[in-house]
């Protein structure tokens, strides 16, 4: 009987040890979505965003909305590609066939406010 217990108990906890990295990964998730649309958007006109237009200083615009892409610079599977609209409207080659739609997600982590109009 005793035996019986323990082995149901060492289950229990055995199930929780499972089930709480998932809850902690879940709420993190929503904290940082919530941090992310939490951001005060700033406007920026076009020839502020010009002045970003260096490797180490990268910005883009995509549909009216700007980005500061510069710590994704040396990531990108392209290469140089990234730059060649840098400190400029890259809304045409963002959405080109070479993308994958995870880039879509990407995006907003780099988002820092909306082109004057």
């Amino acid at each position: 009987m005793e035996l019986m217990v323990v082995t149901l108990i060492i289950g229990f906890l055995l199930s929780l040890l499972a089930l709480v990295p998932r809850f902690i990964k879940s709420d993190q998730t929503k904290k940082v979505h919530s941090d992310a649309n939490s951001k005060v958007s700033k406007a920026y006109n076009k020839a502020e965003v010009s002045l970003h237009s260096k490797r180490t200083d990268c910005w883009i615009i995509i549909k009216d909305k700007v980005y500061d892409v510069t710590p994704y610079v040396e990531e990108h599977p392209g290469g140089d590609a990234i730059l060649a609209h840098a400190g400029g409207d890259s809304t045409e080659g963002f959405f080109g066939p070479q993308h994958a739609t995870r880039v879509f997600d990407m995006i907003d982590d780099f988002y820092i406010g909306e082109l004057e109009k």
